[in-house]
Parts: structure tokens; sequence; C-alpha cells
């Protein structure tokens, strides 16, 4: 069905399938966070166990989202994303079926393939949907206050579950939800592709696998295999080895599968260095926070889930309203207050032990809420800040893999910091101390924002946007070689 064709009705129920797409992979990470005292008890695993079953998830996706966007833009958006859903659907029941740890974390990386094929080529599905500007700036809002839906959701909803039926039916959501949108795609989601696709890049894609997985796997094994083992040092070698040759080779290509010229505009490096180091904060905040309340504390996955909601909330009710003042006032101020709201409340637990009384830990959850709220919406708009519209929606994807490396980072290195603190000693007796050193690296997460976001908001930084996209404009464009941004924006 040709575009102008579609109706208001039928255009909105394209943006409900694309949600509900959005909402079972983001759900699918905030109720696991609740579950994962209760499954690290039932596979007897340890706090590197507990980071792989989230980070081989995000993983994954960081590696595979740009791939997806491309493939969808060369074979057909609906046809991609309908194989999306089938495999989430499908390895969603797998992860509930897990005999042990190892197939879990297979079962996440299953998930993750599929989930990398809904949520950036269902923002190039809404993108070539919504045609008029007005109507798509309203659509994206909707979609982006789904991410908050998710996270005022999922710990309540994963608490509940867990404390009535276990861990294993938190995965269950994602059938029915998956299979409804399946079948509603298949009714109502017309298929579309780019005019001008991106060629495949096999070397650049597998350079940034290797270096995510090996960095990733040096950071969470290295408390338990040491710094200095020979395993550590060659996965860590393996993932230099990595980066040096992205930035070999990606330049010579025609059409790379990351440009490094974008790194010449200071709004783009900016919002790349900000989506890492707010995801890395959001990974470590919940990793922690579960952990404390549950396993410190004592309380139960659905108490656990209540004492998050303050957090949820406030990113709840902040978001749209980061997203308001973008467009009418810019990215700058949301910044600054997301940079300041994170940077207190990891201070609040460094240098406080805000966890140690119900009112400084009711405070500090809620400082991060705001933060992270505040935090979301300008990224995207300071990474596409004065690109050519050629190449918004390749700015915007680098940006959306950010948050997802960030999020794995952040897991990652806060779990190994404090797996180091607490050693063979007890859990409950050691925790807040060993917890202390990651508090200090989410607040330094919070600062980074805050001083990025002044840096990278300002004339200077704008003229450099200015700069970097009078060259990309001036670069030849190869048939074959450019990108529609009008349809392949990702959040």
């Amino acid at each position: 069905m040709p575009q102008q064709e579609l109706t208001h009705r039928r255009r909105m129920v394209v943006l409900g399938i694309c949600c509900m797409s959005l909402l079972i992979v983001s759900l699918d990470n905030t109720v696991l966070n609740v579950a994962l005292p209760s499954m690290a008890r039932e596979f007897g695993t340890s706090i590197s166990g507990m980071q792989w079953t989230i980070d081989a998830y995000t993983l994954v996706l960081a590696a595979l989202l740009m791939l997806a966007g491309s493939t969808a833009d060369r074979v057909g958006r609906q046809k991609i994303f309908k194989v999306g859903l089938v495999i989430f659907t499908v390895a969603s029941v797998a992860c509930s079926l897990a005999p042990n740890l190892e197939s879990l974390v297979a079962f996440r990386m299953a998930q993750a393939v599929g989930g990398s094929m809904l949520n950036p080529v269902a923002m190039s599905i809404i993108t070539n949907t919504f045609t008029e500007p007005r109507e798509r700036a309203r659509a994206i809002g909707v979609w982006g206050g789904v991410v908050g839906i998710s996270m005022a959701a999922g710990p309540l909803v994963g608490g509940l579950l867990v404390d009535s039926v276990g861990w294993r039916s938190i995965f269950w959501i994602n059938l029915p939800v998956g299979l409804a949108a399946l079948l509603l795609t298949i009714r109502y989601v017309p298929e579309s592709r780019a005019p001008r696709p991106r060629r495949p890049d096999p070397v650049g894609q597998l350079l940034v696998m290797v270096l995510l997985g090996a960095l990733t796997y040096a950071i969470i094994e290295a408390p338990t295999a040491g710094w200095t083992s020979p395993l550590i040092i060659a996965f860590a070698g393996a993932a230099l080895l990595a980066l040096v040759g992205l930035l070999a080779y990606e330049p010579r290509r025609a059409d790379p599968l990351i440009d490094l010229r974008f790194f010449g505009s200071a709004p783009f490096s900016g919002a790349t260095v900000i989506a890492v180091s707010a995801f890395a904060a959001l990974g470590g905040f919940l990793f922690l926070s579960t952990l404390y309340l549950q396993n410190v504390r004592g309380l139960n996955a659905l108490h656990a889930g209540v004492w998050m909601l303050p957090m949820a909330a406030m990113t709840f009710v902040c978001a749209p309203l980061s997203g308001r003042l973008v467009g009418s006032r810019g990215p700058r101020l949301p910044l600054l207050v997301a940079g300041v709201a994170m940077t207190s409340s990891g201070v609040l637990f460094a240098a406080f032990d805000a966890e140690t009384t119900n009112a400084t830990l009711f405070l500090g959850y809620v400082l991060f809420g705001l933060g992270f709220g505040f935090v979301n919406a300008p990224i995207t708009n300071t990474a596409v800040s004065g690109m050519p519209r050629s190449q918004a929606g390749v700015a915007a994807a680098v940006a959306s893999t950010s948050r997802q490396i960030g999020q794995t980072l952040g897991v990652a290195v806060i779990g190994a910091v404090l797996a180091s603190g607490v050693g063979s000693s007890s859990y409950a007796a050691t925790f807040t101390e060993a917890s202390r050193p990651a508090w200090w690296i989410i607040a330094g997460c919070g600062l980074a924002v805050l001083l990025l976001g002044a840096l990278t908001s300002g004339p200077w930084a704008r003229e450099t946007a200015r700069r970097t996209a009078e060259r990309l404009e001036a670069a030849p464009q190869k048939p074959g070689t450019g990108t529609d941004s009008r349809t392949t924006l990702t959040p």
C-alpha cells in the first residue's frame, strides 16, 4: 500500500505496533534487574554470572543495531521487523525454560539478535509513515514516552511476577505482546525500503563485535581470573587490536559502518560520550540497587520494586518535559539539569552512605530518576545537530548504539568493582563499603554529562558541527552509499 494512501487511523495503528515492540524490549531489561537475586539463588551463580545475564543482551544489541537498520533499509523494513519479533518472542520462551546460567545467557543473546531488528527498524517505519514534520514529532514523542512507561512499570511488574509466580515468568509477558505485534504487523504495516541503502561493511561489523565482546569479557571476569592473568590480558589485547583496526580500516571505505568524520563535530562527539556515560550510570545504578535492596536489606522482589519506583516515576515525568525543553530552548538546559542531578545522586551514596537511611535512599533515587529523565531526549538532538539531512539517520544510530555500549560497560565495570570489594567476605556486612567506589564512578559519569553538556552545546560546538556538515556535504556521494535520513532516524 503506497505511503500516501495510509489513513490517520492506520498510521496510529502502525505507531501502536512500533510502541509495542519498544515496550517489550525496554521492559525486558528493567524487569530482569529485579529478578537477578532470585535467578542467582536458583543457579548458584556469582556477581559475574548476574552481570552476564544483562550484558549478554546489551552487548549483542549494541553490536548489531546499525547492521539491522541498514539491512532493513535494503531488504525491507516490515520483513526485518517481523523476523525480529519472531526471534525475540521465541528466545523469550527459551529464556523462561533455561536449565542453567549458560543456557540463559545464550538465549539472552538470541533475544538481543531479535531486539536489534525491532527498535531501529520501528523508528524507520515511524519516520516513513509520519511524513509531516509536526505529526512525526508527536509520534516520536509518544515513542519516547514508552521508555518512561517501561522504567516505571518494570520494577513493579517484575517484583509482582517474581514473588507470585517466579523469575521465569518475567519472560512470559513477551509471548502475547510479541504475537499480537506480529499479527498486527502482517495486517497493517506497509513494506518500505530506503532509496539509497548503505552497503554492508562486514569487516567493520566484525571489528565492532570483537572490540565490545573482548572488552566486556575482560572487565567482568578480571576480578575472578585476576587482572594480570594471561586470559584477561589476551582479551584486553584483542579489544585494543580491534579498536586500532577500526580506526585504520573505516576511513578507507566509501560507505563505512562508522564514519569517523562525524567526530569532528563537537555536538556529535559530546552526544556519543554523554550517551555512554548516562547509560553506564543507569546500568550500574540499577545493578547496585537491586543487589542492595534484596540481598542486604532482605526485601522481596516486589518491595524492592516499590523502593525503586521514585526513580522510575521521576524518569517518567521528566522525560517529556525534557523533550519540550529541547524543542523550545535546545539541549543545553536539560543536559545541565541531568548532569547536576545524576552527580548529586552518586555523591549522596558515595560520600554520605545514602542507602543507610530511608530518607536519603529515597532522595538518592529521586535525584537519579530526575537526572536520567532529562538526559535521554537531548542525546539524539545533540548528535544530529548541524548534520546534513543525508547523514542524520546514521548519526542518530551511532547515538543509539552508544546507549547500549554505555549500559554494557556500566554493568561490567560496576559489577567488577563490587566483586573486588566484597571478595570472599560476608556479602551483607561488606556491601556498603565495597560499593562506595562504584558510587563514585556513577557520580563521575554524572559529572561527565554535566561538563560535556556545557562544552558541546555552545557557540564553539555549533561551529564545529557546521564545518563538519560542510565537509560531509562536499564529499562525493557514490551510488548506493547515501542514507535516507527520513527513514533511518533512531532514538
